[in-house]
């Protein structure tokens, strides 16, 4: 089994992309109106969240996406990789996952692209900065 060596600030600046990425994303200018009315949300009800909370737990749960993806590109890794493995788990693992739990739970063909996409560009980037940063 070969040592898993992973760049820490790496790690960290992929997990804060997230963070970049969505604000952009669920923000107006791109798929943000259409994410609420398909997800049943209102800007009230957004707005009725525990921010600090919300914000808080995603950065967690985006730094351990981010440390499992340098994990994964612990070997040799370079730019291309980077992004096709990111591309492998926003697509193959976690896009095509919501696909079936969206299946079941009767959600919108539209609802799914707009999240599956947004994990597909995610991971993508997140490989990206990995991948380039060893």
């Amino acid at each position: 089994m070969q040592n898993i060596e992973i760049n820490h600030l790496a790690a960290i600046v992929a997990a804060l992309s997230a963070f970049i990425i969505g604000g952009l994303w669920y923000s107006p200018v791109l798929f943000g109106n259409i994410w609420m009315r398909e997800a049943g949300l209102t800007a009230d009800e957004l707005k009725k969240g525990n921010m600090a909370k919300i914000f808080g737990l995603s950065f967690i749960l985006s730094l351990i996406m981010s440390y499992n993806l340098a994990a994964f590109l612990s070997g040799p890794a370079d730019l291309g990789w980077g992004i096709a493995a990111g591309a492998l788990a926003g697509i193959g693992w976690v896009g095509l996952s919501f696909g079936v739990n969206y299946l079941f739970e009767r959600k919108s063909f539209t609802l799914f692209l707009i999240n599956a996409g947004y994990n597909a560009v995610t991971f993508m980037v997140m490989g990206a900065i990995i991948g380039v940063w060893k």
